[in-house]
């Protein structure tokens, strides 16, 4: 009788539930980057990125860990296709010379089963600091016998860090685009 050794795709850490150690790919079918913003300063309106790839190197200690994300700028969608083709022009993402947008962990603190990422993250070729909230929701084993960990994140920039100035004075005072953009993001890595 052979006796299979797989190693569980959690484990305790300081009493909390996390991830195993080890390196974690992004299912791309299940990845979202969404942003929010507003319109005339009142209306949200709501985007996101639907193709996303990266990896997360969990560490021994989560601390150490690293992750690293690529965005396909010519993925977004807004549910209007006039908007979509201006957020891929010049005026935005400029996704003819920039297709894509990057993150890269420069330093993780966890606590329980959140933590903080700090990264760079780079559009249309400018790189800025970013800090994420994560929360770690759980893991779960699939029906194909992976093992899947399930993470939600989210910020808020001023997309103006990045040179995305385009916007419309209105009449009444603001603008109709603001500036400041929440990021909220949702996605399953199985482990490698």
């Amino acid at each position: 009788m052979t006796i299979s050794h797989i190693t569980p795709p959690t484990r305790f850490v300081a009493g909390t539930q996390l991830p195993a150690a080890g390196r974690w790919t992004i299912d791309p079918g299940h990845a979202e980057v969404a942003f929010i913003g507003r319109h005339f300063m009142l209306t949200k309106v709501r985007g996101r990125f639907s193709k996303i790839s990266g990896t997360f190197e969990i560490g021994d200690d989560p601390s150490e860990s690293s992750v690293e994300v690529t965005i396909d700028m010519n993925s977004v969608e807004s549910g209007s296709r006039d908007r979509d083709d201006h957020l891929r022009s010049s005026d935005f993402f400029d996704v003819a010379n920039f297709p894509e947008a990057t993150f890269r962990s420069t330093s993780l603190t966890w606590s329980g089963a959140e933590a903080n990422i700090e990264g760079e993250l780079t559009i249309v070729g400018i790189t800025r600091p970013v800090s994420l909230d994560v929360v770690y929701v759980g893991s779960v084993g699939d029906p194909w016998g992976g093992q899947r960990a399930v993470f939600s994140a989210s910020t808020e920039v001023n997309r103006e860090d990045w040179g995305l100035t385009w916007n419309v004075a209105l009449e009444a005072g603001g603008v109709l685009v603001s500036k400041k953009i929440r990021i909220e993001i949702e996605l399953e890595a199985v482990r490698d």
